[in-house]
This record gives structure tokens, C-alpha cells and sequence, in this order.
């Protein structure tokens, strides 16, 4: 397995007590798969992507990541892992005004000290893949609302993660530019052999997906 949670409780202060956000959630996601992950607001699903990112370290239980176990590990190694092996595509685009979106991608690469040369290749080959090969030289107010998903999605991808963790992509997105998105992800997700995770309330497209599933107060139930 790529991804893998294993008896996984995270907790959150609420008063004198503890709000339980993630009730021993074992999900196991292998590469070259998509789980969707879909509940109502509030049953944690941000909580668990959180978590899958290494963002939170849960009360108890076990993340592994491609092989290495993320819970316990030195926050230096922490970075490094999620640097090297994952890629999050948020909600929001969150693109820099100033920048192409070649360069939206180019800078990932340049924060790891990659070669400038082979850093713009890559970006060009990722717009390529998401259909974007033209809009190269485009700034953001240049494109549309599902065009800046795409370079979001791109971007996830510039460091050749083995765990993608996707929040909500359509959510900004009309019925036709969600679908289309979806669809990417999927195509994505099986040719670059990513273990990808998708937060959705919109349950219209995913009957393209490996798995769904349910998150109710903290419980996750697979299907």
C-alpha cells in the first residue's frame, strides 16, 4: 500500500472535554487506486485528509506512506517526506497572480533545488498532461475556473508524488468543468500510479472511482 491509516483516533479539545474527530479509521489506499471519500460537513473528512498528509499527528495509530511510517518521525524527516511524496490539491486554486503557469509549477521544483532546465521540462510535460500545453504562458486572470484547477492539479503532481490527497476540486466548479476535473483526477491517478484520495460532497461523477468511503462522525466505512 501506498497510503495506509491503521487504527487511527484524533482528538480535538472541546471545553473540558475532547471532541473525537477521527474514531479508529483504518483505510488503506494502494497506488494506482481513488478512494473518495464523501459524508456530510463536519463527519471528518478534513480531519482524515489532514492526517493523511501529515499535517496532524493523530492521539494514537499509524500513517505509513509509501513505507515509511509518518507518525513519530522528527519534524526535518516529516518535511522531507511530505515534499518528496505528496502532493495536496486544495479547494481553492490559491495561484500566484504574478506568475505563468508553467512557473506556478516551476517554483515547487525550485524550493526541492531542482535544475531550472529540467524544472521548466517537467512543468510543460504536467500542463501537457492536464491539457493545458498552450496556456503555458498564461497568467491566472488568463484562465478559467477549471483551467486553474488543472494547473492546481499539475502543480500537486511536480514533485512525482506517490500519495495524491485531493480537498473538494469541484466545489468552485459548474456540473460540466466539475465532471471534466473528475475525470482528469481519475486518468491521472491510474497513468502516474498515485495512491489519490478525494474529498467530494458531489457524488454525480464517481462512478469512475476504485472505492467510496462513508465518513460519519469520525467513522470511515468502505465500499
Amino acid at each position: 500500500m501506498s497510503l495506509a491509516l491503521t487504527d487511527v483516533t484524533l482528538t480535538y479539545p472541546d471545553g473540558d472535554t475532547r471532541l473525537t474527530a477521527l474514531d479508529r479509521v483504518t483505510l488503506d489506499v494502494p497506488r494506482g487506486t481513488l478512494t473518495a471519500l464523501v459524508g456530510p460537513s463536519g463527519s471528518g473528512k478534513s480531519s482524515l485528509l489532514a492526517v493523511a498528509a501529515a499535517l496532524i499527528t493523530p492521539d494514537s495509530g499509524t500513517v505509513v506512506i509509501d513505507g515509511t511510517t509518518a507518525t513519530g518521525l522528527p519534524r526535518g524527516e516529516l518535511t522531507d517526506l511530505r515534499r518528496h511524496k505528496i502532493g495536496v490539491v486544495f479547494q481553492q486554486p490559491n495561484l500566484l497572480p504574478a506568475l505563468t503557469a508553467a512557473e506556478q509549477l516551476q517554483v515547487m521544483a525550485a524550493i526541492d533545488g531542482r535544475s531550472p532546465a529540467k524544472a521548466r521540462t517537467r512543468a510543460l510535460d504536467l500542463l501537457d498532461a492536464v491539457g493545458l500545453g498552450p496556456q503555458a504562458g498564461r497568467l491566472p486572470h488568463q484562465l478559467s475556473g477549471g483551467q486553474r484547477q488543472r494547473v492546481n492539479i499539475a502543480r500537486a503532481l511536480m514533485n512525482d508524488p506517490t500519495v495524491l490527497l485531493v480537498d473538494e476540486p469541484t466545489s468552485a466548479l459548474d456540473q460540466e468543468r466539475g465532471a471534466a476535473v473528475l475525470d482528469l483526477i481519475t486518468r491521472l491517478t491510474h497513468q502516474r500510479a498515485t495512491a489519490t484520495v478525494l474529498v467530494t460532497h458531489d457524488r454525480t461523477h464517481l462512478t469512475a472511482v476504485d472505492r467510496i468511503a462513508e465518513v460519519h462522525d469520525g467513522r470511515v466505512t468502505t465500499a
